[in-house]
């Protein structure tokens, strides 16, 4: 069978289709049980291959099976009916509206419950009888328009165009194209979008001039909006972010941009996270050809960009998205209440469904090769692999609630095809997924039996320090459970940690600064102002924090736009219950450029954090040995990547001649300390000393008021117990005696390392 005809429907007999969650599949063969499968090419995973990863796997062996095989078998077919994964990612190529080199356009569209479908649109004065498209035996309908003259589209560049059909009743329906690559919005006149036709002629056509940047080594993410970037209360536009926010990024030291809200979406207010047109940039931030240039020159400056895709569910609009495209529940979707998402409102994806996974599939493909985008940080995925979305359950660790009835085997299994394709496709791809779960294999390659992504995000750790700044007083900071938090991950697979994310700065929660110095920030961030007991704890625990976590946290680091500088107030898009107001829909950089605020301190700090990184690699290096958590002395210490970082959490005690273990005997440096007065501290430690055994001069101490508010705090990453790294306190080979001033932190390291930076 060619590849061109591998279309099936849900629920039909055709080739290709497979049904994956009882283990049953429709193949060229007929039904047959997968455990009975003939031979498959892709080959079969060894129980012990799993094992040797997590012995605390075997009770799951049979459920981690059965979808390797579903993986396999889709796999298999993939290859043998489609051309693989290279052409059936491809499928972008062939649906939707493509331009020949004569000037003739070709339009496909899957759409099996519709009777007629016509091409219509400004080109023929909406006529929707003129343009008829013929079907397939499997439901797709496809139209050529010949050329108005040789080399000439007779479909003009970016005019209106949609795909008019009559179903089975006689109703007729007019839908936006399901592969369109470009859609506009006129408020003015609707809220509804505009399909258009994207053909621009080649003089205006973006040609990149970067190949991709190397693969990445320490990921420093900085998560980003275009339409927030700018400190105007409107939106931003890709070209602003190009020359205005691609240079602070590169100066801060992130080398991974994370751009959210790119595929169009109806609401603005969503934040990017209701998609109506998945192969559609964003119309609000400029062209397509702008967004080209935007990832270009990222890479002309060393930097990877990461998409922010959302296939885990999609809008429910049916005028100007997928939900009902062809009249009927059930084309992309799940019919019935299987279909939809209670809490979100939106419709979910039939991952079982041959069409389906091409267009995600696809939809993945294009962002690569489109926009050459580096990878995808994947949204919902706790959401994906259960069958309750992770709606009002909790998780405790049990393996039982990652493999067993709950599981939405179909779906894993997408994202095994997803990660496998891309990191075939492109080997320095990079994958993320959301998921507060903590499902076992989750970053393990596909052939060991896992989903296949590079990282995780540590979601409990915002948690954590939010819990902690609204509930405790600084004398109640748990330090075992600080250290616990951040170390918690599971053997083996990379975790992204952040201190907050846009989660955290959503209308109706607040960022860490606004938690810390709260209305202060509006009367005391002056360097023309004595400095507030309030505003030097905020400023100190707000570099600590971050340091911590991106030191101790994870394999790599994520920081919100904004939040590098301490952004005051919270997000909040313009919507009815705002006056539709842009205030709180921007990032004000201006409070950041006033030289005699002191954000600069907190932005500082972030540059030489990220530079030290980059120098000394403990992103990349293998998991930090925590030799003190000392309660009383709210004392935290450990090493990584040859570095000694001490943490004083102490509120109001510096400690002399203060003993802390390091692994190696000899002399040591400060390289890092969050006291340099460039960093708003009391630059009373000389970083340009030597020591070995001797004492490290102490900040002058300072009483800060406490946060008298009392409640639990709980991890939401538990049940990896025989999985973390070490966390007591041994005895180590060499002593070193160092005073610490309350409410600092400092990163030593010896003069034996030697590294170069990146």
């Amino acid at each position: 069978m060619p590849p061109s005809s591998g279309h099936s429907t849900p629920g039909s007999r055709g080739p290709g289709y497979v049904t994956g969650s009882w283990g049953w599949g429709w193949g060229v063969g007929g039904e047959q049980p997968f455990i009975q499968t003939p031979t498959m090419s892709t080959p079969a995973l060894d129980p012990q291959v799993v094992l040797n990863i997590d012995g605390y796997l075997r009770p799951e062996i049979p459920g981690i099976i059965q979808r390797h095989n579903l993986f396999r078998k889709w796999k298999d077919i993939i290859k043998d009916h489609e051309g693989g994964y290279d052409q059936f990612s491809k499928g972008y190529l062939k649906f939707g509206f493509n331009v020949g080199e004569d000037g003739e356009v070709v339009y496909r569209e899957w759409a099996p419950n519709a009777k007629e479908a016509y091409l219509i649109g400004e080109f023929n004065d909406w006529d929707r009888t003129s343009h008829p498209m013929t079907r397939d035996e499997f439901g797709s309908w496809e139209i050529k328009v010949p050329p108005k003259s040789p080399g000439v589209c007779a479909i003009p560049h970016d005019s209106k165009i949609k795909i008019s059909m009559v179903l089975p009743s006689g109703e007729r329906i007019e839908r936006i194209p399901a592969w369109i690559k470009r859609v506009t919005q006129d408020l003015s006149v609707s809220p509804v979008y505009d399909a258009r036709f994207w053909n621009p002629p080649k003089s205006e056509q973006y040609t990149f001039k970067n190949a991709r940047p190397p693969r990445v080594k320490g990921a420093k993410i900085y998560e980003a909006h275009v339409g927030i970037s700018t400190s105007e209360p409107r939106v931003g536009t890709y070209k602003e972010f190009t020359k205005d926010t691609l240079p602070r990024i590169k100066k801060l030291g992130y080398n991974v941009i994370q751009l959210m809200a790119v595929m169009e979406h109806a609401y603005y207010a969503s934040f990017g996270y209701q998609v109506t047109s998945f192969f559609a940039a964003s119309s609000r931030y400029g062209k397509p050809e702008d967004l080209k240039e935007l990832i270009d020159t990222a890479h002309g400056m060393g930097i990877t960009v990461l998409l922010d895709i959302v296939h885990s569910h999609a809008c429910k609009n049916v005028l100007d998205g997928l939900n009902e495209f062809d009249g009927s529940d059930h084309l992309y979707f799940h019919e019935g209440g299987k279909g939809r998402h209670d809490l979100w409102d939106s419709r979910l994806f039939n991952y079982g469904s041959h069409e389906v996974l091409r267009f995600l599939m696809s939809n993945l493909r294009f962002w690569m090769e489109e926009y050459q985008f580096d990878g995808f940080r994947f949204d919902g995925v706790t959401s994906m692999m259960y069958l309750h979305h992770g709606i009002g359950t909790g998780f405790s660790g049990g393996y039982h609630e990652y493999f067993g009835d709950t599981a939405d085997t179909e779906a894993i299994v997408y994202l095994m095809l997803a990660n496998d394709a891309m990191h075939t496709l492109y080997p320095n791809c990079i994958t993320i997924a959301e998921d507060v779960s903590g499902m076992p294999l989750l970053c393990i390659p596909t052939d060991k039996g896992g989903v296949g992504f590079d990282y995780r995000l540590s979601m409990a750790v915002p948690d954590m320090w939010i819990k902690l700044l609204k509930h405790k007083g600084d004398d109640e900071w748990d330090m075992g459970n600080i250290v616990h938090t951040l170390v918690n991950r599971r053997h083996g697979e990379k975790s992204i940690a952040y201190c907050e994310s846009h989660d955290q700065a959503l209308v109706g929660d607040k960022t860490i600064a606004f938690w810390l110095m709260d209305k202060e920030m509006y009367t005391h961030m002056s360097d023309l102002t004595p400095m507030t007991p309030v505003i030097a704890r905020g400023l100190a625990l707000h570099k600590m924090i971050r340091l911590l976590t991106h030191a101790l946290g994870g394999e790599g680091y994520l920081n919100f736009e904004g939040n590098e500088f301490g952004h005051p107030e919270w997000l909040d898009f313009p919507r009815e219950g705002n006056g539709n107001s842009f205030h709180y829909a921007r990032r004000q950089w201006n409070v950041l450029d006033d030289n005699n605020l002191r954000y600069k301190y907190l932005n500082e700090f972030d540059i030489a954090m990220n530079h030290t990184e980059a120098k000394y690699g403990w992103l990349e290096s293998p998991q930090a040995y925590v030799s003190l958590k000392h309660e009383g002395d709210k004392v935290i210490v450990f090493e990584r990547a040859g570095l000694l970082f001490i943490f004083n959490f102490h509120p109001t005690n510096s400690f002399t001649d203060y003993r802390v273990g390091v692994e190696e005997a000899g002399e040591y440096k400060v390289v890092l300390t969050s006291d340099e007065k460039r960093f708003g501290g009391f630059d009373n430690i000389d970083v340009t000393s030597v020591r070995s055994k001797q004492d490290l001069p102490c900040p002058r101490e300072r009483t800060f008021k406490s946060i008298d508010f009392q409640a639990s705090v709980k991890d939401r990453a538990r049940g990896n117990d025989g999985h973390n790294i070490a966390t007591g306190n041994r005895e180590r080979t060499a002593p070193l005696d160092v005073k610490s001033g309350c409410g600092s932190a400092a990163a030593l390291a010896s003069l034996r390392e030697v590294r170069s930076p990146e």
